[in-house]
């Protein structure tokens, strides 16, 4: 291939790197992972017919979409392995590397707490799903994506909202409710006022901590406002002098970035609906905090 025939493929992949991008990410909950299937796609973008390819943005999300479903595949083995609840990799978001985030379909499909239902998902499912909910792509489109019939792709898509429906009810608040209660819920930890603290949380709300084996973390989801309210309080509130916490947007959402004197850092994100908490999601594993600047 010719340098010019390189720049020319590399420059119709990066037009639609973004959306790309998101696409992958959506379906990994990884964005290490997303980047290396946009590398594998590059890599086949290169060898296609390029002239043959009537739209590229469609060629280019269908080897995306289906290099996500066999990685997705791929890691279901792995996941058995993994110390403690697995989250997704938080992603700053302030700029987006994945485009605008105009809609609420679009910022709440990157939420870490969707992303988190969506592992109860098979993978055509979640394909089907981030397809139609987060591009608004209709029916047909996604079937000769995914090389199925219609009526199997709604099947798959009505399926897949039935997975998440009632969890997803239980996170209605917008960005600034959240940050009001991401903030009240810090300040109520520093005090260690548990009062507050379960004030602040449903009765029925759960938390998840994930530190991948590397990091201190629960190695089970925390039930209960009761629960939640002492496990944060016992964290947090005992080295209150010395824990630094910084705001940050992750994931299209408010979130907190918590440093520890050792240099160890958490982030935080929390899911709410009705004025209270109803999740939260602590992610540590350092692995997946490379992206977040101190």
């Amino acid at each position: 291939m010719t340098r010019a025939g390189a720049a020319q493929a590399a420059g119709a992949l990066t037009a639609h790197r973004p959306m790309l991008l998101g696409l992958a990410y959506r379906m990994l909950g990884s964005l290490h992972d997303a980047e290396d299937v946009l590398q594998e796609a590059y890599l086949r973008w290169l060898d296609v017919d390029r002239a043959a390819v009537a739209e590229p943005r469609r060629y280019l999300s269908r080897v995306v979409t289906r290099l996500a479903l066999d990685r997705l595949r791929a890691r279901q083995a792995a996941r058995e392995t993994y110390v403690g609840p697995w989250l997704p990799e938080p992603v700053p978001t302030d700029p987006s590397p994945f485009g605008p985030l105009d809609t609420v379909e679009q910022r709440e499909t990157l939420s870490t707490a969707l992303l988190h239902l969506m592992e109860r998902l098979t993978p055509p499912e979640r394909a089907v799903y981030v397809l139609h909910t987060a591009f608004a792509l209709p029916y047909a489109e996604i079937a000769d994506l995914l090389d199925r019939s219609v009526a199997h792709c709604r099947q798959l898509h009505h399926r897949a909202v039935a997975r998440i429906q009632d969890e997803r009810r239980r996170f209605t608040a917008g960005p600034a409710e959240q940050r009001r209660l991401l903030d009240a819920f810090l300040a109520a930890a520093r005090d260690g006022d548990l009062a507050r603290l379960t004030d602040l949380v449903a009765a029925d709300a759960t938390a998840w901590s994930d530190g991948g084996g590397r990091v201190r973390a629960a190695l089970n989801p925390v039930y209960g406002s009761d629960r939640i309210a002492r496990f944060f309080a016992g964290i947090y509130g005992r080295r209150q002098p010395h824990v630094g916490a910084a705001p940050v947007e992750l994931n299209g959402a408010p979130g907190l970035l918590l440093r520890w004197p050792d240099g160890t850092r958490y982030t935080l994100a929390v899911a709410a609906d009705g004025g209270r908490i109803t999740g939260l999601y602590l992610i540590g594993n350092p692995d997946k905090l490379t992206l977040v600047a101190d």
